[in-house]
């Protein structure tokens, strides 16, 4: 058996740094689908497997018990997997394990397998209004499978909005990030304004749509929260980052142009 090349795993994580894709990438990870294989992974696992772009992978055999089988073709990704031994105590004459070091283990993404329906629901992305704003971008829309610790995300980097929920204001809360990137490179993680700006142009947007009320309550606790974390109110919050709203709007609804490379937020 050839020895594991744990070097090109490495090296490909270095790299990943450099791009800033790591900290994007262990912050989606941190909430697995359930009751699946990776769910058990470490979160470096979690993270190689976001890095290859799916949030579900195996084995070969895993999928073949699973119902389902890998396609002609596929290509695998590694993870780690620990390596055990057994030693023996002279003193006791009982035997313990001691971790003597990792392999590289193949896995498969979801995307690369056909056959049984999965225990959980691949969801759709349902008809949204302005899901043809971020086509026209170039920004990918996507469902997830999520456990209720986020609804969404907007990836500059991977050029990608995902959802877990088919709730119009979450997509727009994305979108609004996505809009808000063009015109300024957006800060990495949940910077105050920038999450002001985005539920602030959500609930807009939501207004605009038909949507009058329903979701109000929600903008505010989501609005109030992260005002409270920069020591304002709501209404300075919102006053604040009129400006910065006016054209976010302005480019969803009138097409405006501008680019801008950008880093994750949710």
């Amino acid at each position: 058996m050839s020895k594991p090349d744990y070097s090109a795993v490495l090296r490909e994580m270095i790299e990943r740094f450099r791009s800033g894709d790591i900290p994007e990438a262990i912050a989606l990870s941190m909430f697995p689908i359930p009751n699946i294989p990776a769910a058990k992974w470490s979160l470096l696992n979690r993270t190689l497997m976001f890095l290859a772009g799916t949030e579900d992978a195996r084995g070969y055999r895993q999928w073949q018990e699973a119902g389902r089988q890998v396609n002609k073709g596929a290509k695998s990704f590694r993870i780690f997997a620990p390596r055990f031994c057994k030693v023996a105590k002279e003193e006791s004459k009982k035997e313990s394990v001691k971790l003597i070091g990792f392999l590289l283990v193949p896995v498969f993404r979801v995307q690369d397998t056909d056959g049984e329906p999965l225990d959980y629901v691949p969801p759709k992305v349902p008809d949204l209004p302005l899901v043809e704003v971020a086509t026209a971008w170039g920004v990918s829309v996507k469902a997830i499978p999520g456990n209720y610790q986020y609804y969404g995300y907007y990836s500059g980097r991977r050029r990608e909005i995902a959802l877990a929920s088919p709730e119009e204001c979450v997509f727009f809360h994305e979108l609004t990030h996505a809009a808000h990137d063009r015109i300024t490179p957006l800060k990495p993680g949940q910077d105050w304004k920038q999450e002001v700006v985005a539920e602030l142009g959500a609930a807009v947007l939501c207004r605009l749509v038909g949507k009058k009320g329903e979701n109000m309550g929600q903008h505010y606790r989501y609005i109030d929260q992260y005002a409270v974390k920069a020591r304002k109110g709501v209404p300075q919050a919102c006053l604040e980052v009129f400006s910065d709203v006016e054209k976010v709007l302005s480019l969803i609804l009138k097409g405006g142009q501008a680019e801008a490379p950008a880093n994750l937020v949710s």
